[in-house]
């Protein structure tokens, strides 16, 4: 595979921002397997904005040649109080991560954030050293990566969060470091300051937030960032069950929560439908074809997503023939991995953690 072909995959969607795509190409131009990362909260099941959308760009990266690691980030993820600040329920969650991302993302590498801090004098003395190169207002103008405000009240273990995920880069002497664009602030941060102490700056590369599916709350809980204003408040949260398509969604559930879904009509702009059409269906596919009755203009075939879009803004597609499409060809994209977890103990005790323990099990389960 050659240089172009490579960077390519990189920067092909879902990737919406390379910082920059200069140094990419000089990295890959001189490195045939660059190390690269992407870290995750353990929080609960994934989604396809946590697993689909992370995964196709791992894959793209795999492709190109890149070694590829996800970092599943177990004392991020009990600072953020995910799964109520309980480090036991957060690494056996972990495992149910890895088996996902295994499956999705085969041949991708695995850390567990707790094992690249035992016993390592060395990060906790570079998390010093990076510390003293920012001041407490440049910190918390990071904090939004925990998507959080900055006008919160946090604890202090909170505010040592961006400076853990800047050192984690350094300890694992990555080459590229990638996250979704509502981690761009803390990626920024280390591009300026790691050359000042003599460490090796990675490209950064950011990925497409997808869109929650229901109708936008406004503007992004980023204040300061412009390019990280990428509609925060809005993206597909776990937080919000008719918001997101889980990876263990069945077909009817997939086509319920599409039904429900905010499209306006002949508005393509926070979409959220052609959203998951653009992301995921022609990430996937050349071809979407719409079936409808012969008195609403039969059935018609588009061969790319602006050819769709320009159907749909013109009034030619209507928004429940879209939903009907997208739905069908989403769960195409989702039964490989729901299939994988049906029935399996790793699902059945994610989902125990997760939700009431005094209701049968089989009434929790998807």
């Amino acid at each position: 595979m050659d240089l172009e072909e490579r960077l390519a995959l990189v920067k092909r969607p879902p990737t919406e921002e390379v910082l920059t795509e200069n140094e990419l190409a000089v990295l890959l131009g001189k490195e045939a397997h660059p190390k690269h990362y992407i870290g995750l909260e353990i929080s609960g099941l994934l989604h396809l904005g946590s697993l689909v959308i992370l995964g196709f760009k791992i894959n793209d990266f795999m492709k190109a040649g890149i070694r590829c690691k996800v970092f599943l980030a177990d004392w991020h993820s009990y600072i953020n109080n995910k799964m109520g600040g309980d480090l036991e329920k957060i690494e056996r969650v972990s495992k149910y991560y890895k088996e996902a991302f295994g499956f999705f993302c085969p041949g991708v590498d695995f850390e567990l954030g707790s094992r690249l801090y035992a016993g390592r004098d060395q990060y906790w003395m570079d998390l010093l050293r990076f510390s003293k190169q920012i001041t407490l207002a440049r910190d918390t103008r990071c904090l939004t990566i925990m998507g959080r405000t900055t006008k919160e009240k946090l604890d202090v273990a909170q505010y040592i969060y961006p400076p853990m995920q800047a050192t984690d880069i350094k300890a694992m002497d990555l080459d590229i470091a990638h996250s979704g664009m509502d981690q761009r602030k803390v990626h920024v941060l280390v591009r300026e300051v790691f050359p000042s102490l003599g460490w090796k700056v990675p490209v950064a590369v950011h990925h497409h937030l997808l869109a929650g599916l229901q109708k936008p709350e406004g503007a992004g809980i980023d204040e300061d960032d412009a390019k990280s204003d990428t509609v925060v408040s809005s993206k597909m949260s776990k937080s919000k069950p008719d918001s997101a398509i889980f990876i263990h969604d069945g077909s009817e559930e997939i086509a319920r929560k599409l039904g429900k879904a905010w499209c306006p009509e002949r508005q393509a702009e926070g979409n959220p439908v052609l959203d998951f059409a653009k992301q995921i269906v022609f990430h996937e596919v050349d071809r979407i074809e719409v079936v409808r009755p012969e008195k609403y203009g039969g059935t018609v075939a588009y061969e790319s997503y602006a050819e769709l879009e320009s159907a749909y803004v013109a009034g030619k597609l209507h928004p429940t023939d879209l939903k009907k499409a997208v739905a069908e060809n989403l769960d195409l994209v989702v039964a490989p991995v729901r299939e994988r977890f049906k029935g399996t103990s790793v699902l059945e005790e994610v989902m125990a953690i997760i939700h009431d323990e005094g209701r049968p099990l089989a009434a929790r389960l998807p």
